[in-house]
């Protein structure tokens, strides 16, 4: 029988939970470079998005759309659905929102992949100083796991155009202003979750020492971060080969001459020890979405909905 997870369902894991099941994954070998690439197809309208992936004895797919012309109708810009299948019969046993998987997903893999580094900031005390850009589902997804995790004091929002300030967040500063620079000097965290092709973040702002998660590029032609900020820092990615394919932000840094590809860190290596991540430059954690990403966020919300909290993916 194929249970359904409604939006509701899928966010009861939770960020911590979510985290750990990403942190869990990479810890019993699973390495990301193994993974089924997306197929993005292109649409009249926009892009379908196919994404399989298979490990630890499950299997699934999940579909997603990308319409840029929805917002001007009053419509999500993404949709997706997941499908989740037992890997020795492929038969069906979970049918997720693919929306709400999607969400709690990417900021999962933004903190699971830099957690000891956060931890490490946060050991001063007096909580972390974080600064958003982007005032959607994205940016209020990275502030709630990493307060989940760490302790936050302050959360500044920058967007494009004003606007009140979301609950998550103490202010809301436009991008053009001179008070977002001031903030992100001083930031310890700093997200890029925008639709952006070009960099939001300058990257001589950012302080040494400081994390930046970016995840709103998952095109070659678009970044939010610039060449400056790229060289600068530790570039740590899901996915070498997927970077180097998908990730704007890396590809047109290497382009420019600022950054190599081996340069580049990735989940398992880190994961592994194998590599070295020094706490006095930038960490850069760029993420594109890939499907091993959904696929162990699912299962643990499906265990989770079926009462089994405690098995292992």
């Amino acid at each position: 029988m194929t249970v359904t997870l409604d939006a509701a369902d899928v966010f009861a894991l939770g960020p911590a939970g979510a985290v750990a099941a990403v942190r869990e994954a990479l810890a019993g070998g699973l390495d990301p470079d193994g993974d089924v690439p997306r197929a993005v197809v292109p649409l009249a309208y926009g892009q379908g998005l196919l994404m399989p992936s298979e490990s630890g004895g499950w299997f699934g797919v999940k579909i997603a759309t990308v319409a840029p012309g929805n917002a001007a109708r009053g419509l999500r810009r993404i949709n997706a659905t997941y499908l989740l299948h037992d890997s020795a019969t492929l038969t069906p046993v979970a049918l997720l929102d693919g929306v709400a998987l999607t969400t709690l997903r990417t900021f999962a893999v933004s903190v699971a992949a830099c957690l000891d580094r956060l931890r490490a900031l946060a050991g001063g005390g007096g909580g972390l100083r974080m600064v958003v850009f982007g005032a959607g589902p994205q940016g209020e997804g990275h502030v709630v796991a990493v307060r989940a995790h760490v302790p936050v004091a302050d959360v500044t929002v920058v967007t494009r155009r004003g606007g009140p300030v979301p609950g998550w967040a103490d202010r809301r500063l436009t991008a053009d202003g001179a008070g977002a620079a001031d903030w992100v000097r001083r930031a310890d965290v700093v997200v890029t979750a925008t639709s952006a092709r070009e960099p939001v973040v300058d990257g001589r702002l950012v302080c040494d020492g400081a994390v930046v998660l970016a995840v709103g590029s998952h095109e070659p032609g678009a970044r939010e971060l610039d060449s400056v900020l790229m060289g600068r820092a530790t570039v740590l990615v899901e996915s070498r080969a997927t970077a180097l394919r998908e990730a704007g932000d890396v590809v047109m840094a290497v382009h420019e001459g600022s950054l190599a590809p081996d340069d580049l860190v990735t989940l398992a290596e880190l994961t592994g020890s194998r590599a070295d991540v020094p706490a006095d430059r930038p960490l850069v954690v760029k993420t594109c979405g890939m499907g091993w990403q959904d696929l162990v966020v699912a299962v643990a919300a499906h265990r989770r909905k079926e009462g089994r909290p405690g098995e292992r993916s």
